[in-house]
This record gives C-alpha cells, sequence and structure tokens, in this order.
C-alpha cells in the first residue's frame, strides 16, 4: 500500500519556490496546453484531467500533450497529474494509462472499495474517492452512513474528495455543499491517515473562508477559475494566491 500520510498530500515545496507545507492546490477541468504553460511557476499541487463525459472531458492523447509539458517543468516540485473518472472499467483505466502517465486516479462514481483495491495494486498510483453531497442525502444519519461504508476503502485511498453532486457528471457543478458537514469527515480522514479535498462552487472569494474554518489538507477547483467555460490564468493566480495565504 502506498504510503498515504497526508503531509504527501498536502502542498508542499522546495525553498527556491519560496512557499512551505500548506493547503494543497488541485485545478481541475484542463484542457489549455497554454494555459497550464503559463502557470508554471504556480504553486499547485495537482493538475486534473477529465476523461469522463464533462464539457470539460479530454482525450488521452490530449492529456499525454499536458503531461509531457508538466515532464518539461525544470521545478522541483512538478504538479502531480490526476485523471477523473466516473465508473470506468479496468479496460477503460488501461487503454488511458497506456496513452498517458497519471499519478492520480480520481473516482467520482459509485466504484467499489474492491474496485479500488484493483486500481491501487495494478497501478500503484494515489486514488481519490469522491464523495457526492446531493439536497436529499442531508443530516448526521447520511453522514454517519457514509462513513460507515468508507471503512471498507480506507486501505485503498489515499484521499477522500468532498463534492457537490451534478445529476449530469456527478460533479463539477460549481455549486458549494454544506460545508457543517465537513468536520465529520474531516475526522475520519484524520483517524486514518487519509488526506481530506474539498470541492464544489470554490473560486478566489471563498476559498479562504473554507480554509480557515475548515483546514481541509487540499482544495479543488475547476469552474471557479473559468471565464464563459475557459480556464482564465488570472482567476488560477488569484485563487492559489488565496489559498496559500490562508
Amino acid at each position: 500500500m502506498m504510503d498515504n500520510s497526508t503531509d504527501n498530500l498536502r502542498g508542499s515545496s522546495s525553498p527556491e519556490q519560496g512557499h512551505s507545507l500548506s493547503t494543497a492546490v488541485k485545478i481541475c477541468g484542463l484542457q489549455d496546453v497554454e494555459v497550464l504553460k503559463s502557470m508554471i511557476n504556480l504553486p499547485v499541487d495537482y493538475i486534473g484531467v477529465v476523461f469522463a463525459k464533462s464539457r470539460r472531458q479530454i482525450t488521452p492523447e490530449q492529456a499525454a500533450v499536458l503531461r509531457t509539458v508538466l515532464n518539461e517543468w525544470s521545478v522541483t516540485e512538478r504538479p502531480r497529474l490526476a485523471g477523473v473518472f466516473v465508473n470506468p472499467t479496468l479496460q477503460e483505466l488501461e487503454h488511458v494509462m497506456q496513452t498517458v502517465s497519471l499519478d492520480v486516479i480520481q473516482l467520482h462514481g459509485q466504484e467499489s472499495a474492491a474496485f479500488c483495491k484493483q486500481v491501487k495494486e495494478h497501478w500503484n498510483v494515489q486514488v481519490f474517492k469522491a464523495i457526492s453531497f446531493s439536497e436529499d442525502d442531508t443530516g448526521q444519519n447520511a453522514d454517519h452512513t457514509a462513513m460507515q461504508k468508507l471503512h471498507a476503502y480506507v486501505e485503498y485511498i489515499d484521499a477522500v474528495l468532498l463534492d457537490t453532486f451534478d445529476p449530469l457528471y456527478g460533479g463539477g457543478s460549481g455549486k458549494t455543499f454544506a460545508w457543517e458537514r465537513i468536520p465529520a469527515y474531516a475526522d475520519w480522514a484524520a483517524e486514518h491517515r487519509i488526506a481530506m479535498f474539498a470541492a464544489g462552487g470554490l473560486h478566489a472569494d471563498n476559498v479562504q473562508q473554507l480554509i480557515l474554518m475548515y483546514r481541509p489538507d487540499g482544495v479543488d477547483v475547476s469552474s471557479g477559475v473559468e471565464t464563459e467555460g475557459l480556464k482564465d490564468i488570472t482567476k488560477i493566480k488569484a485563487f492559489v494566491e488565496r489559498v496559500k495565504q490562508a
């Protein structure tokens, strides 16, 4: 099993980059090579590429181009590349992994613990498991049930990612969920030395509040750093700056 100590998943850097252990930043749904090139000096920890059905979906070949750009960065701590999937088959994952080397496989559907075990053992990557909150599954009972189910995943995941449910794509809705639900999951994750990432409707104007109130190990943003559906480097820079200042 990979060492899934939260220290390995929080933001970190070399002294040359000028930032220290802090909340990790994941910029998800990246498609544009030029935007990625403009991020070279930013303290971003994860770049997310979406293979699931989405308006941000890219092909393995497009992701391989982004991987090449990342590999060319001379910085000591280059971002890890995370692939986002919803209920994939092992064959689908194999097809992607043959084309592009991913550091993280993020599972955003109803994947079982047994499936996560297969992914972890076959590819030896970090595995992130998303938990999507809908308006129907509120309250302590829902959270207790969810965490009971999560116990089966402990040995096979490196992080849980809390997100807002989207009926079309599972996540990536751009809407926030009830943040008061975070502490129960944060405590559970800390107990099992699993990182906890928060997503869902984050942007430069609310991410500091989230971090100061709940101290997640990482934050994940997509639509909050877009303008008219496209990644905006100005918004990305503002978001990263707010996170690292928190």
